[in-house]
């Protein structure tokens, strides 16, 4: 319980800061802290970010930070690559879930480093 409470605090404390909705913590807590195999800590998280991206798009708006027409054709939109997504995820195994969500968050760390690096210079 302790660690499911320490990752919604960091996840929504994550998805404050940076955006990214917690999914990020929330998956690989889920598995760490639960014991969830990845589809349930992905299940889960998908439910769980939400409530974080609803408090989050709230409170932003609050500052004039909100681009609703941009929000609402990216959510619009969403749901499709959301089937196509779970379809994939239910029929590779679990091992290469593990891999392609570490590599995304690899890949996404490398952009994030080049994008910090071009915009000091």
């Amino acid at each position: 319980m302790i660690g499911l409470l320490a990752a919604g605090f960091a996840g929504g404390m994550l998805g404050g800061m940076v955006g990214v909705g917690g999914g990020v913590l929330f998956v690989p807590g889920l598995a760490i802290f639960v014991g969830l195999d990845h589809l349930g800590a992905e299940a889960t998280s998908l439910l769980a970010i939400v409530f974080v991206g609803a408090v989050g798009a709230y409170r932003q708006q609050g500052y004039g930070n909100l681009r609703l027409n941009d929000a609402l054709i990216i959510g619009a939109l969403s749901p499709i690559g959301v089937v196509a997504g779970v379809v994939l995820a239910n029929s590779v195994g679990e091992r290469t879930l593990e891999l392609a969500f570490a590599a995304l968050q690899l890949v996404l760390a490398v952009q994030l480093v080049r994008r910090t690096v071009d915009s000091a210079r």
